[in-house]
């Protein structure tokens, strides 16, 4: 019996952890922020020596204000790409020489960048290349960049079709971001209180174990030699592990089903 109660807390103690990476990775994806990987204690210290050296990537409300501004420094369609991606491709060649804090554009940004140059380059529609290049670098459809990407392609085209100023919807998308970007950490924050009381509340049946053992109470032989306590405890079990499922699940629908 003390094996089954030993294995049983373990797995109790397993799914509170994996929601608590799982609340972690959330918060990230949101954030715009990669997560952590590896399954052991090996694989999360490279993830974390990789995060220490892997700049943090760039914002793309930084890079729509940047369009804003070269259109209204009176740059045309085809230089204007150029020169987007000759000052994104210069600071991805100065942190491979000497890796810095700078915040670069993602791997997949920049295949959407450099799609868009190529098609601005030959008279082409950089909207349907960046819609197109986005579709194939983002694997999951959920990317918050791959969302921003295909709505900065939509203003593009309606820019290019209603002729409207570009310059001047960009900045309105760009403040849209933004308070987007606002909306969520400010969402993260109020929902740090309850996260922090799912995880306490799951925990206190473990660290009432615990303080019964250290008062010399036997909480184990209370709940493991009769049939009564047995199935006190797996009733007790079963309930602390739905209500962590069910708190995480409420928490991931009101940060927005992240």
């Amino acid at each position: 019996m003390i094996a089954v109660f030993v294995i049983v807390t373990g797995l109790a103690a397993w799914v509170n952890l994996r929601g608590s990476r799982a609340d972690s990775r959330r918060v990230r994806r949101s954030l715009g922020k990669p997560a952590v990987l590896g399954g052991d204690f090996q694989g999360f210290t490279v993830g974390l020596l990789r995060r220490k050296k892997r700049p943090t990537p760039l914002s793309l409300v930084v890079l729509v204000q940047q369009l804003a501004a070269l259109l209204r420094g009176g740059r045309g369609p085809s230089r204007l790409w150029e020169e987007l991606w000759l000052v994104h491709a210069a600071q991805q060649d100065e942190n491979r020489v000497a890796p810095t804090e700078t915040a670069l554009l993602s791997d997949s940004s920049q295949r959407v960048l450099a799609a868009a140059r190529a098609a601005a380059a030959v008279g082409n529609s950089p909207a349907h290349a960046i819609r197109s290049s986005a579709a194939k670098s983002y694997t999951a459809r959920g990317s918050n960049e791959r969302r921003v990407w295909m709505e900065l392609a939509a203003c593009l085209e309606v820019a290019e079709t209603s002729g409207c100023p570009l310059a001047d919807l960009l900045s309105r998308f760009a403040a849209q971001l933004i308070a987007e970007e606002d909306a969520e950490a400010a969402r993260q924050t109020a929902l740090a209180g309850p996260k922090a009381t799912v995880k306490l509340l799951s925990w206190l049946p473990v660290f009432g174990l615990l303080l019964g053992m250290a008062l010399g109470v036997d909480p184990l032989g209370i709940l493991l030699d009769n049939i009564l306590g047995v199935a006190t405890f797996g009733a007790g079990l079963l309930l602390t592990v739905a209500g962590r499922v069910w708190s995480s699940r409420l928490v991931a629908s009101a940060a927005g089903g992240y």
